[in-house]
């Protein structure tokens, strides 16, 4: 008898939850077959066994349930109709911008640039590193400084990674820090609040008056806004001379695009540069997020906070790129590490560097010049309408006297479709960028104009008779950008194939897992991403009246809703821009809470051994001591060690830092144990939610005694990593914690549970930080719902158990937790194979790329070792083709065990192995091209292949270059020479 069909209900007909079945890589019948390999007949069975039951959730997620993405599409449109696209000419360091449509296209919304992780593995990196080195180019030749970051996370956090350079390099100077009032109000924020727990003054003064000696005593540093947030540019060479007379460290807080026109800083004497290349393509969004820079001397080089992509050579001396001088990073320094900044904004740093590239110097002098044209025909016009210019000097940003009236001229501006700044009662600004328009200047004369008087300007006669207001000996006379790869790519199709050749160079996630633990790199599903490109999302200025933000807020509301929910938190902060920005806003968050009631003398923070290095870093900056709780032998935190530590410094206990599940990948049955202990003792639980993916819908933080934690979004919620950045780091905290989160100094209401009290101050430049990417978030939340997303959780745990398990007979398998099983990622063991081989774990990485992978995070949290973290995303079938992988490999290690290969010449010591070596005649090695290319059948049809050889670490940080070469450095000057200079 033929079995009938089975009939379909409507609701199930028009599939609601079919995007959970898309993020999801394995699909029934692999589950079925992982789940028999680790001997469990369902998914609930295996998360039971897993999951310590006394942190369980009971209940479902009390979520929306799924919708298709063609509701959300739709919910999207309603809810970004609530933001109103004025004309926004409120500067501040936010300007409108318009990226080109070939690197909006082609790297945005390019998976191969959006989905690459961290440059860990640079020889699978050269693309993105290429983009970052022309970033770090650009920004030495526009602030005239010698060495230059990848970028961070936004201008104020900039500003105060340089105060604390000037402090760690100047420390006999003093306490004070100096900074210009005509400073942007956020990046001032930031510094007081950066300031606080190190004990360091801020001092503001008027720095158009030139500092005397009692201004400058006792600092350490000066900041300048260069031009100032009213526009005016002061005498910075005047300011430099007599700062450093005082044995002061000078910062130029700096606009990119004034750069073009203006001396540079460095030739005005600063030590530092600053500043946000946002106003370079990169789309306002609310906020960000937007790539910052830092430049300064070599000398200080060692001291630079971030990221520095520097070249190198690899194993046949041809120039490679890797990141610089990582020693002094917090992975390896902690506490006492240059920052706790282990990210960037790698993708907004590739736009910003690649519209400098599609420009090029002429085309940026014309964008320069017209913008400052727009502003001088504006002021003249103005001026004639009976104003005073409150600056003689500016770039873009004209500042009016209009006694009494600014806030009614806003109004009216408004009403006309423009937002000025309000200073006052007394002053408003306006200011201009490359969106501007000649129509502007006759609406924006007749908002100024007195009612009785008719506009009879004439631009065009006005603008051959204008007399600039820069002097020639404010106006640079070096040549910028003079490096072949700004002076190339201009036309369309020159930028399209360069574009896509760097791309080919690196591995990102459209062509294979990314199996990092500790960093997800799951999905970036299409639909979450298209949010970000909206021009209701992308188009608005973060201090708009909040009035023409209300999609904006709706989204932020929903999305802290359903945060609370999944964490049981009760409110939220989005202001940290990334994850190490939570931390230290978590932290700054506690300490507040202990000084409200009278115990400032908290600060003792406990940290496990094995934590991130972020954790350690985090808690000096906020003003804490760092104490460390050993871990067992099974790699969880040592109970007993913590009890003691906890008792000894009871009087002192501000927190304890703990990840879970933890570092090394298991669910700690003690964790209440854990945090009983620690409020016992006064203390508050501070939650690294870097491992969230695991918890979602299976457990709650708050519910096992976390009193605050921070939220990788771009890890747990699906915003992509995009290279090292972007990211955001908001987080939650119990109700006892909710008055201290951050607020801002230009929005007000950013902490609506602040009331009356005093606030932690403000952590990031903007009111919601990176708000630009939230949508992607609220996206992919909307469309998985509450069982969506516990379903997630449950298939990476058994993921990563299906990996352990694979490779457990090959590799041990480092730490286990309940019923020998893991959480979200496994650690295994080559320690044992470098004592009886000489292979390393850097050998096996960099074979992973021969088979075409990326490899997992190496030697972290434990020397040695690999963190696998397969994710919810990857199908069994990927799976399986990285364990056949790491099968072959410990094949290709077994025949050094036995002698059949060389203990120093081998397939693994060599690796990776470069097209080049395939077309020499001679084959220097004694294994075939075979083995050494296709070591999987499946790599005939479709082969990555490395474009260097092994890097040289060691000879890039001796020898530190971070600019861009020049040609004759390579071999010819073909096209592909002329690139790989950059």
């Amino acid at each position: 008898m033929t079995e009938q069909p089975q009939t379909l209900s409507l609701s199930e007909l028009e599939m609601p939850g079919d995007f959970i079945r898309r993020h999801i890589g394995p699909n029934r019948e692999q589950i079925d077959a992982m789940l028999a390999t680790l001997g469990y007949d369902s998914v609930d069975a295996l998360i039971d066994a897993a999951v310590p039951d006394h942190i369980r959730l009971k209940r479902p997620l009390d979520l929306k349930t799924a919708r298709s993405e063609r509701v959300i599409e739709d919910y999207l449109r309603r809810m970004r109709s609530g933001n109103r696209a004025l004309t926004s000419m409120i500067g501040m360091g936010y300007h409108d911008t318009i990226m080109p449509n070939v690197i909006k296209r082609n790297v945005l919304e390019n998976p191969g640039w959006y989905t690459a992780y961290t440059p860990y593995q640079a020889e699978i990196s050269q693309g993105r590193l290429q983009a970052l080195l022309n970033f770090q180019q650009m920004i030495i030749d526009l602030t005239g400084l010698a060495v230059a970051n990848a970028s961070l996370l936004d201008e104020a956090t900039a500003a105060a990674e340089a105060m604390m350079l000037s402090r760690r390099v100047n420390a006999k100077a003093g306490s004070r820090f100096l900074v210009d009032s005509d400073c942007h109000p956020q990046t001032l924020a930031v510094l007081q609040t950066r300031a606080r727990p190190l004990g360091i003054d801020i001092v503001t003064h008027d720095l158009a008056e030139s500092p005397d000696a009692a201004d400058l005593q006792d600092c350490f540093g000066v900041l300048v806004q260069y031009p100032g947030s009213s526009g005016r540019i002061i005498d910075l060479a005047a300011v430099s001379e007599r700062a450093h007379a005082a044995g002061a460290l000078v910062t130029a807080a700096c606009d990119p695009l004034a750069l073009v026109l203006l001396k540079s800083p460095g030739d005005l004497g600063a030590d530092i540069a600053v500043g946000s290349t946002q106003r370079f393509g990169v789309p306002l969004a609310y906020g960000g997020p937007h790539a910052a820079f830092f430049a300064t001397h070599d000398t200080y080089k060692r001291q630079i906070p971030g990221r520095i992509i520097g070249v190198s050579r690899d194993a046949r001396g041809r120039p490679a790129l890797r990141m610089a001088l990582q020693t002094r990073e917090q992975h390896i320094r902690r506490e006492k590490a240059t920052s706790n900044i282990c990210t960037s904004q790698v993708l907004l740093a590739v736009i910003a560097s690649m519209y400098a590239v599609y420009h090029g110097p002429k085309g940026l002098g014309i964008i320069a010049e017209r913008v400052h044209r727009m502003a001088l025909l504006f002021a003249r016009g103005i001026e004639q309408l009976g104003y005073r210019i409150v600056s003689d000097t500016f770039f873009d940003t004209v500042t009016i006297h209009t006694p009494g009236v600014a806030r009614r001229l806003a109004a009216k501006a408004r009403a006309a479709g423009f937002n000025l700044r309000v200073h006052d009662a007394d002053h408003v600004s306006v200011a201009f960028d490359e969106t501007s328009r000649r129509s502007y200047l006759d609406q924006l004369w007749s908002i100024f104009a007195p009612r009785q008087r008719g506009l009879d300007f004439d631009i065009m006669a006005m603008d051959t008779a204008i007399a600039d207001c820069l002097a020639q000996t404010q106006r640079r006379s070096d040549a910028i950008l003079t490096h072949p790869v700004f002076n190339r790519y201009h036309s369309e199709t020159e930028m399209l194939r360069y574009l896509r050749w760097l791309a080919s160079r690196d591995i990102a996630l459209d062509r294979s897992m990314i199996p990092l633990g500790s960093c997800t790199m799951k999905l970036n599903a299409t639909i979450e991403m298209l949010p970000v490109t909206y021009q209701l999302f992308s188009g608005i200025h973060p201090f708009v009246p909040l009035d023409q933000a209300q999609g904006y807020q709706q989204l932020i509301e929903e999305l802290e809703d359903a945060l609370c929910e999944i964490t049981g938190f009760a409110a939220f902060s989005f202001q940290p821009n990334s994850g190490a920005q939570g931390e230290y806003a978590g932290l700054l968050t506690i300490a507040r809470y202990h000084e409200a009631r009278g115990q400032q003398q908290r600060n003792i923070c406990l940290i496990p051994a094995s934590a991130h290095g972020t954790n350690p870093a985090s808690a000096q900056m906020a003003g804490m001591q760092v104490v460390v709780v050993a871990c067992d032998e099974r790699g969880n935190i040592d109970v007993a060690n913590l009890k003691a530590k906890a008792e000894q410094h009871a009087d002192d206990l501000a927190a304890l830092m703990v990840t879970y599940p933890s570092t090394h990948g298991v669910f700690e049955e003690s964790i209440v144990e854990i945090c009983e202990i620690i409020h016992a003792h006064g203390g508050q639980v501070y939650l690294d939610g870097a491992n969230m993916n695991a918890m979602v819908g299976i457990c709650r933080p708050a519910a096992i005694g976390v009193d605050v934690c921070h939220l990788n979004l771009h890890k747990t919620f699906c915003i992509p990593h995009g290279g090292g950045g972007p990211g955001a780091g908001p987080i939650g905290v119990a109700p006892h914690l909710a008055s201290w989160l951050p607020d801002h100094p230009v929005v007000p209401g950013v902490n609506p549970a602040a009331g009356t009290a005093q606030t932690v101050g403000t952590v990031a430049a903007a009111p919601w930080g990176s708000a630009g990417i939230l949508p992607i978030t609220w996206t992919y939340i909307a469309l998985m719902g509450g069982d969506g997303l516990t379903r997630a959780s449950q298939i990476a745990i058994l993921n990563a158990n299906y990996i352990a398990r694979q490779l457990e007979s090959h590799y041990p398998v480092l730490y286990t937790g309940l019923n020998g099983l893991v959480a979200h990622e496994c650690i295994i063991d080559l320690r044992p194979l470098k004592d009886s081989t000489g292979i390393t774990v850097e050998d096996v990485a960099k074979r992973l790329i021969d088979y075409g992978f990326h490899a997992p995070t190496i030697s972290f949290p434990v020397a040695g070792t690999m963190m696998i973290e397969p994710t919810e995303s990857e199908s069994q079938a990927e799976i399986d083709r990285f364990c056949t992988a790491m099968i072959r490999i410990r094949a290709e290690i077994a025949a050094v065990e036995r002698g059949d290969a060389d203990r120093d010449n081998n397939v693994l010591k060599n690796a990776p192995h470069t097209h080049e070596l395939l077309l020499e005649d001679d084959w220097p090695f004694s294994y075939s091209r075979e083995t050494a290319f296709f070591p999987l059948a499946s790599q005939h049809d479709n082969k990555y292949w490395p474009t260097v050889m092994r890097i040289d670490n060691m000879h890039g940080d001796r020898e530190l270059i971070c600019t861009c070469p020049p040609v004759s450095a390579y071999e010819d000057n073909e096209p592909e020479a002329l690139v790989s200079s950059a």
